[in-house]
């Protein structure tokens, strides 16, 4: 035992001196360079595919730790030369440097158990896409069952890797700026709707972007510096939903991105985005676990408005009863 650590120690070491001296020493750090690398702020280019590659592995860091470079390059369906390549960009040793990293992040925050959590979430995966749910006796329900599991673990994947402040900043913006717009495209404009008819029950002066079809420049010239534009969008990704957001940034705004990677062009323009999976049998995007976040986000915003969302909730209610809106 004490030399496999005498070992450990010396390959920690050789691998410290290997390494360029501002190679990220963390995942939060490999995090922080993957977002200046999409902005053009980091001075090292990785190219598109290596920089999706790279926003995937971040997503999975349990994974990167104790999967072999085999197991993960047939997972991201990549060849294992194109993470040994990566990991020697990046300005590690190979790939067993870059993994160690992964390795010593979550020893930090799970000093006892990380190891388990790896090895259930690795099993867990097959399990649940094995395992039948109650009720799941025909066909048609089976598929039915199976999108529910699979949203489910979209759902875990996503709590695993929220960050409270993040969240407790994006729902003080959504509720204090003076104007919110939402926006997004194809099937995320229905993702769009839902959140901007949330919060327009809770507080004033929040609508789609290009509410009336004239425009996403007209709909961002009627906001200010400090306005929040939400934006969102996943692979592959909606052009013009992006390039909107990197206008609302260059002129001010405050851009909150829901899409699904660290490699999505939502991100850079973004002071913060949540990354929502959304892998599935389904045959298109599963929005089952965005619907979810938007929930949570919403009564974030309702929470931090306090009173204000119960003035904006009763006189809202006063105005259906008034219009004769709702029936019994």
């Amino acid at each position: 035992m004490d030399t496999d650590k005498r070992k450990t120690r010396r390959t920690a070491a050789n691998n410290d001196k290997t390494r360029a001296p501002d190679t990220p020493r963390s995942v939060d750090a490999l995090r922080e360079l993957a977002v200046r690398i999409g902005r053009d702020e980091a001075g090292l280019s990785l190219g598109g595919k290596a920089h999706t590659v790279l926003g995937r592995l971040l997503e999975r860091p349990e994974e990167v730790a104790f999967r072999t470079i085999t197991d993960l390059a047939t997972a991201l369906d990549v060849n294992a030369s194109t993470l040994t390549r990566l990991s020697t960009k990046l300005g590690y040793a190979g790939f067993a440097d870059f993994q160690s990293v992964f390795r010593d992040s979550l020893a930090q925050r799970h000093r006892h158990f990380h190891t388990h959590q790896a090895e259930r979430l690795v099993a867990g995966k097959k399990a649940r896409a094995q395992t039948p749910v109650d009720g799941a006796t025909s066909p048609e329900v089976h598929v039915v069952a199976q999108l529910a599991r699979e949203s489910i673990s979209n759902v875990e994947t996503f709590l695993a890797r929220l960050s409270a402040a993040d969240l407790r900043d994006a729902a003080a913006l959504l509720a204090d700026a003076p104007r919110v717009r939402v926006h997004g495209l194809r099937q995320f404009s229905a993702l769009a709707s839902f959140l901007c008819y949330g919060l327009g029950m809770i507080r004033t002066d929040v609508a789609l972007l290009d509410v009336q079809g004239l425009g996403v420049a007209e709909g961002l010239a009627q906001l200010q510096p400090g306005d929040v534009v939400v934006v969102s969008s996943v692979a592959p990704y909606t052009r013009s939903v992006a390039e909107a957001a990197v206008a609302a940034a260059a002129a001010g705004m405050i851009v909150i991105a829901i899409t699904d990677t660290l490699a999505s062009p939502l991100v850079p323009p973004a002071r913060h985005a949540f990354l929502i999976p959304h892998e599935s049998s389904f045959f298109t995007t599963s929005m089952g676990a965005y619907l979810i976040f938007c929930e949570g986000l919403l009564n974030l915003v309702a929470t931090h408005l306090g009173k204000r969302s119960l003035q904006a909730l009763s006189r809202r209610e006063r105005l259906i009863t008034a219009l004769g809106i709702e029936t019994d």
